[in-house]
């Protein structure tokens, strides 16, 4: 009988669970047991799903036949309508697969690449661990808090010439998860051309791509270099529906692009064989570019700008460095300049940093270091979306009084925003005990 497993594969050596997801359920736990936690460890848009989606998703409940692995055809043509129109760029339906969610087919393209991964410092959690366990190669290039985290072409070269596989990917994410940075047309531009003339695949993670503030407008890098790129994306953060699993990717128009795409659709066969068929069937209704629903995610975007900018503000305010949030619901904010602050509590290390925010204060927030950042950098990823949007009436009561004229700096006072004014004032205090 076996009893006790003498070994494991290796490539599992050192992962833990997604610390996104980790600290969710860490703070779900303390709000059961009835304690206070500001909830900034986790990034989830939390309006309410549009009507016309629940709708759709109700006569759809009855569909519950497998649909085709690379996704169903109604959707996959609207999927490739859409980001036509919204990226400016032509894609047709032969160049798209539906996934369960963006991150199952991120894994898909890596396995089926088996390339070098390069990574721009800092970089969502899970792009690294997914290429760990493929056994692929990972290196971060390295970045400066100064530049607000800006990706180095040069030092990214760096490391692509000390790169002896032929075969090289590129993960870009813009907006930034943790930055919220958005990179410029001018630098998309400049770095197409790199990657064009050093044979470099690019990822490009779009999920947030319609969650941009405004001050910097977003550009798909496949417009310049759409013989290299995988355009990535999905429903979860616009519409506010990360729970539904759906995540599309945009091959390149290429024979090469195609038979990449044809081993795709063999490991979506081969693991999740189809994404739910309600699901799908519902999901045609966010990508025909409805009036009331493009109206939405407008409104919710906007939302998402003013309560992100407000607390950016206010951070900066008590001496936090941050970075310029552009677009999605996340700041990077350092303490480097509290360092000797910082050392007298015995904190050296970003995750010590996180931990003790969490204890006393009740902040829950994401360390630097899960997303590439050197350990000792104290830089902790802070997520704005859940601040007072805990439960559905709250992020509906907040969504009504925007839609009904109240201004920004109304609906950030504190009668309107009671918990993040409390999760800025328990900041306050911590920063009192490091000057």
């Amino acid at each position: 009988m076996i009893d006790k497993i003498t070994s494991f594969n290796p490539a599992f050596e050192g992962l833990v669970p997604s610390s996104t997801l980790f600290i969710n359920e860490t703070v779900n736990d303390l709000w059961q047991q009835g304690e206070q936690a500001f909830h900034m460890g986790f990034g989830e848009s939390r309006f309410d799903v549009h009507p016309r989606l629940k709708a759709s998703l109700i006569d759809n409940a009855n569909k519950k036949s497998y649909l085709p692995a690379r996704g169903l055809p109604q959707l996959i043509d609207r999927v490739a309508d859409y980001y036509s129109a919204k990226l400016e760029i032509p894609f047709s339906s032969s160049q798209v697969i539906v996934g369960p969610g963006s991150k199952s087919l991120i894994y898909g393209l890596q396995m089926i690449l088996n390339a070098d991964l390069f990574l721009p410092t800092p970089s969502w959690v899970s792009y690294a661990p997914q290429a760990q366990l493929l056994g692929n190669k990972v290196s971060y290039v390295p970045s400066a808090v100064e530049d607000n985290y800006q990706l180095d072409i040069d030092a990214l070269d760096v490391l692509v010439k000390n790169s002896d596989n032929p075969r090289k990917l590129l993960i870009i994410n813009s907006p930034n998860n943790p930055t919220g940075a958005v990179m410029s047309d001018a630098f998309i531009k400049q770095l197409a051309d790199y990657c064009r003339a050093n044979d470099i695949w690019v990822l490009s993670d779009e999920i947030y791509f319609q969650v941009c503030h405004g001050e910097v407008e977003h550009v798909s890098i496949a417009k310049y270099y759409p013989e290299g790129t995988f355009v990535f994306g999905g429903l979860s953060k616009h519409l506010s529906v990360g729970g539904w699993r759906v995540g599309v990717a945009l091959f390149p128009d290429t024979e090469l692009g195609k038979q990449l795409l044809e081993k795709m659709v063999v490991f979506a066969s081969e693991t999740w064989s189809g994404v739910s068929a309600p699901i799908q069937y519902a999901a045609i209704e966010a990508y025909q570019q409805h009036d009331d629903v493009e109206q939405y995610v407008v409104d919710c975007c906007a939302i998402h700008g003013i309560r992100t900018g407000f607390i950016r503000k206010e951070l900066v305010k008590l001496g936090v460095r941050c970075t310029s949030a552009q677009g999605g619901f996340y700041i990077a904010a350092n303490f480097d300049s509290f360092s000797d602050g910082l050392s007298k509590l015995g904190i050296n290390t970003a995750a010590q940093l996180a931990r003790h925010l969490l204890d006393e204060y009740h902040i829950a927030t994401l360390p630097g270091s899960d997303f590439g950042i050197p350990e000792h950098t104290q830089t902790l990823r802070l997520s704005t979306s859940y601040l007072d949007m805990e439960t559905e009436f709250d992020s509906q009561r907040l969504y009504d009084l925007y839609n009904g004229g109240l201004g920004s700096k109304s609906l950030m006072g504190i009668d309107n925003h009671p918990v993040t004014h409390g999760a800025l004032s328990a900041f306050a205090q911590f920063i009192k005990t490091i000057c």
